[in-house]
């Protein structure tokens, strides 16, 4: 029989925890590997053309390797494992890594050849193309690591994976602080930042390695390219690397107006800094949420349970707007202390700081949307419908282009409001797709808790900015200082949260303390 709501809410809710803690841990590091590089950087100058050089391989990376795998993978294994078929299961996914090292390792080689021409486009030179030829393999390494990290997921293993950026931020911040100083000028500086990612991915790539054994089968060096279920997981990839590379490849067009249209030698690292603050409660929530929920969203799929895939969906996107609703909040309202306390010191001066927490401030509008997209790809994945999305993406592209030429005249921080109102038309169109779908998505309910949640986060914002406003005049703007003013602000503004949400009655904060008590 199935679980009941509330006890599945509370065992996802618990997974999930799990998940974002250890995915926590890895954005933490994250920022601080962030930190280091921007101490040592700033956002003027040189590190312009590595932002380039990296941009491309990672967007190279999110069409055709790691998260694009793992979405056309994990519904196909799943579905063989619950079927009982775990022998072919295993040579399904032996076959698709030798495939994946194959096409993947041919398109990195074509694409140091072509670098050249891809960084003349964004008006760099020698320096942009020699970084990305070094970071080029890292998208080999992380197709492989889709299907190691599909493998684990499916089994609902999510915790290794989620340390082994951990390690990757490790390897980098290592790699920055003993490298950098070493180094004969910020050309050969910025090769020890681009190697040091290189090694940091293959660390990342062998370390769930020894949690593949134990289970029913083993990797096994066979391509079973007749297998139906490898070409149904290869037919699934194409449009969900269509949908996610369109996603991602907004980020390039950015980074083309920003380059080519504001200022090549800021912009580009002024928006990518701003990004990285953004992605920290966005990794550390909504990521969680969906990848815990997305191998349960399979199952339900593939068993015909809509009604438990509907709750699934709909408690999923609660879960992210009581997360994110509230970090967005307090990203606009304190954009330019967050970014003075966590970014200005060495090469990042109090000159770049407001570009930056413009940045941040025009992102957040968004922040709440692109975790809804997440979940709602996911969704859609699951019921193995990718071209719905992919559509969706489609149209953003163009909506995303349209807004740069609009907004790029705002200066640097209207690029990332661009962002922020496509995501918001993203979700808004995903939703009311899959409410088509699937029929009732229970909109009145979900209505109703988000918008007590904005109602809670509006009245969090304003205590947190005036107890920072308060605490800014008397303490002054030392270390010391602004590491007082803005926990405390933060402190507050979530204790007033989770109040007014208890007054409000949002049942998401009572799911969250539930998971205090044992299970029943």
């Amino acid at each position: 029989m199935d679980e009941q709501p509330p006890a599945r809410r509370r065992r996802l809710a618990r997974s999930t925890a799990i998940f974002a803690l250890a995915t926590g841990l890895s954005r933490i590091l994250g920022l601080v590997r962030e930190i280091v590089a921007r101490y040592y950087f700033g956002t003027v100058g040189p590190i312009n053309a590595f932002e380039v050089a990296f941009l491309i391989p990672n967007t190279v990376r999110a069409l055709v390797a790691d998260a694009a795998l793992s979405s056309a993978f994990v519904p196909v294994f799943s579905e063989l494992l619950v079927k009982g078929e775990r022998k072919r299961a295993w040579r399904v996914a032996s076959s698709l890594f030798w495939l994946v090292l194959l096409g993947l390792g041919g398109l990195t080689a074509l694409f140091i050849v072509i670098s050249p021409w891809i960084m003349a486009a964004f008006g760099y030179g020698h320096l942009a193309v020699g970084l990305s030829r070094v970071l080029f393999p890292i998208v080999v390494l992380l197709g492989l690591s889709g299907i190691v990290v599909g493998i684990l997921n499916s089994y609902d293993h999510f915790t290794v994976p989620a340390l082994t950026p951990v390690f990757w931020n490790i390897a980098i911040i290592a790699g920055l602080v003993i490298g950098v100083p070493r180094a004969d000028g910020v050309s050969a500086q910025l090769y020890v930042y681009a190697f040091s990612i290189l090694i940091a991915t293959v660390i990342q790539f062998l370390l769930p390695l020894p949690w593949l054994r134990g289970r029913d089968g083993h990797l096994q060096v066979v391509i079973d390219w007749r297998d139906p279920a490898v070409r149904q997981t290869l037919v699934l990839m194409v449009p969900i690397t269509i949908g996610l590379g369109l996603i991602n490849f907004n980020a390039v067009v950015d980074t083309f107006f920003a380059a080519r249209l504001i200022d090549r030698f800021q912009a580009p690292s002024a928006i990518n800094a701003a990004f990285r603050l953004y992605m920290l409660p966005q990794g550390m929530f909504s990521v969680a949420v969906a990848t815990v929920l997305f191998p349960s969203l399979a199952r339900l799929a593939s068993a015909a349970d809509f009604d438990g895939f509907r709750r699934t969906v709909t408690t999923g996107i609660r879960q992210i707007a009581f997360l994110l609703v509230p970090a967005s909040v307090m990203c606009a309202v304190l954009a330019e202390p967050i970014v003075r306390l966590v970014y200005q010191r060495g090469d990042f001066t109090p000159r770049q700081t407001p570009a930056v927490a413009a940045c941040l401030a025009a992102f957040s509008l968004g922040l709440v949307f692109n975790g809804f997209m997440l979940m709602l790809n996911r969704a859609f994945f699951s019921l193995q419908s990718p071209w719905i999305p992919t559509w969706v993406a489609l149209g953003n592209l163009g909506l995303n282009a349209a807004f740069d030429g609009a907004f790029y005249r705002l200066g640097i921080w209207g690029l990332p409001l661009s962002t922020a109102l496509v995501n918001i038309a993203g979700s808004a169109a995903l939703f009311l797709l899959l409410r088509r779908r699937l029929g009732s998505l229970d909109l009145h309910e979900t209505t109703s808790a988000f918008l007590r949640i904005v109602a809670a986060s509006v009245l969090a914002g304003a205590v947190g900015y005036g107890v920072w406003r308060g605490l800014d005049g008397e303490v002054g703007r030392s270390l010391a200082g602004q590491i007082l003013s803005v926990g405390t602000a933060l402190l507050a503004a979530t204790g007033i949260y989770g109040l007014a949400c208890r007054a409000l009655g949002v049942r998401e904060l009572r799911v969250l303390l539930s998971l205090r008590r044992r299970e029943p």
